[in-house]
Order: C-alpha cells, then sequence, then structure tokens
C-alpha cells in the first residue's frame, strides 16, 4: 500500500495494513508461533501510528474542531487502552492461555477506533482544515513515525510537548532492541 498524500491518507493506509495483518493472525490457528510475530509487527506499526497522531493529528484536531479538545481526549484514551493491552501481549507467547484473548480485545479496541476515526473525525477534519494544512500534517506524520518508539510504553506521555521531546529517544531504543532481536522482521 502507499503511503503519501495527506494525513487522513497517511493514517487511512496505515488503518489498511493494520487490518490487513489482523486478517492474517486470524486466519492462523490459535498457538502458532507466526501469530506472535505478526502480533510484533502490528504492535510496532500500531504503536508508530498512535504517536505521530498524538503529535500532530490530536493538536489539529483540539485547534480546528469545535469540541476539539474532548474528541482528542476520546482518542487519547482509546490510545491508552490498546497500548496496555499491547503491553501485556508483549509478554505472551502464542501459546499462552491469555494470548488468544488479549488479541481479540486488541483487534476489537482498535477496529472500533479507526471506524470511529474513519466516519466521523476524519470528515470533520477534512471540512474544517485546508488542503495544505492536511498536507503538512501528512508530511509531519509519516516524519514522526520514522523516529517514533515500536514498543509499548504506556506510561509515557501522549500529549505535546513531552511526547514530541521524548517519542524520538524511546525511539532510538526501541529500534536498536528490535535489531538485536529481530523482532519485526518478516519471516
Amino acid at each position: 500500500m502507499g503511503h503519501g498524500g495527506n494525513v487522513i491518507q497517511e493514517l487511512t493506509t496505515d488503518h489498511r495494513e493494520v487490518e490487513e495483518i489482523f486478517g492474517r493472525i486470524e486466519a492462523l490457528p490459535s498457538g502458532s508461533a507466526e501469530r506472535k510475530d505478526l502480533c510484533d509487527q502490528v504492535t510496532m506499526e500500531l504503536i508508530r501510528h498512535s504517536v505521530a497522531e498524538e503529535a500532530y493529528l490530536y493538536p489539529a484536531v483540539r485547534e480546528h474542531l469545535t469540541g476539539g479538545d474532548a474528541l482528542a481526549d476520546k482518542e487519547i484514551e482509546d490510545h491508552s487502552k490498546a497500548e496496555r493491552i499491547m503491553k501485556d501481549l508483549e509478554g505472551c507467547q502464542a501459546d499462552d492461555p491469555r494470548f488468544d484473548t488479549l488479541m481479540t480485545q486488541l483487534m476489537s479496541e482498535i477496529r472500533s477506533h479507526v471506524t470511529d476515526e474513519e466516519q466521523n473525525l476524519f470528515p470533520r477534519l477534512a471540512e474544517a482544515c485546508p488542503e495544505d494544512a492536511l498536507m503538512d500534517l501528512g508530511d509531519k506524520v509519516r516524519r514522526a513515525k520514522k523516529m517514533a518508539p515500536t514498543r509499548p510504553h504506556p506510561s509515557a506521555p501522549d500529549t505535546p510537548p513531552a511526547n514530541k521531546l521524548l517519542a524520538p529517544g524511546a525511539g532510538m531504543v526501541d529500534r536498536l532492541r528490535d535489531m538485536l532481536s529481530g523482532r519485526g522482521k518478516e519471516s
């Protein structure tokens, strides 16, 4: 899937990629080691996506939408719930009895969040923001994802300016850990 375009196009592409990985997880038998590999892969994608949204999308929502503060706060709370589930999954292997339950919870949480963003937040933002602002946000989100952490950090700050300051350092450490462990590499 191609990345690029405005922030809505970029984030929608991320949503489709995550859903594709969810489908691959669901197609595998319970206990399959490949499910854990795919879980790690989807976690990496979701964390990068969330960090970028928290750094750039939600501040724009607060600025441009009526009721934007409440909307952004709700979206950030959705991220927090998902991140706690991902942290629990990080400590599970695919044959752990909790793995399937946690994976089902994560998929449900993310699918609900995606539906809410795509049906409510994105159309409102598209209407309220000029196209050049949406394009600029798309560029910022793409850059943020490259520097973002790849592992859940539930206690890390999720609003600017602290998240913008701390995420690149955590991202560097996470990417080093991933490289050394082979985490996130497709078999």
